[in-house]
């Protein structure tokens, strides 16, 4: 599956301009400032996400620690490096992410890290260890 197939829950540190942009890149998206669930607790994010189908986009990496070190469901996290306060920074670097058509697999982790103006897209597949 590709991410654009899934909808996106994001994260209170994901800023307004991000979560505009994926609507206009036609992404289903629930952020968590609109939902009034500012301070609820990851694992609380991370059930939501699963029972909806969708994939949480954040700056914070304790997503990944629940989901590779305790072993939370997850449909797919979506992270993105590093946290800036200008949109456009992350938004440049979701652009490149989406316009590389990436393959998703079951249950996954994909690290976007922005330097400048290099982009690496990392994809791991967290269905494989988790046998």
């Amino acid at each position: 599956m590709k991410l654009s197939d899934f909808g996106l829950l994001t994260d209170e540190n994901i800023d307004p301009g991000v979560v505009a942009f994926l609507r206009q890149q036609g992404f289903n998206v629930r952020d968590c400032a609109e939902e009034g669930w500012v301070g609820s607790s990851d694992q609380y994010l991370l059930s939501i996400a699963v029972s909806e189908k969708r994939v949480v986009v954040t700056h914070d990496s304790d997503f990944g620690a629940l989901v590779v070190g305790q072993s939370q469901a997850v449909i797919g996290i979506l992270y993105l490096r590093p946290r800036h306060i200008n949109s456009q920074f992350t938004i440049e670097s979701l652009q490149v992410l989406l316009n590389q058509s990436l393959e998703s697999p079951p249950s996954f982790i994909i690290v976007v890290r922005r330097t400048g103006i290099d982009v690496a897209i990392r994809v791991r597949d967290l269905s494989l260890s988790n046998d």
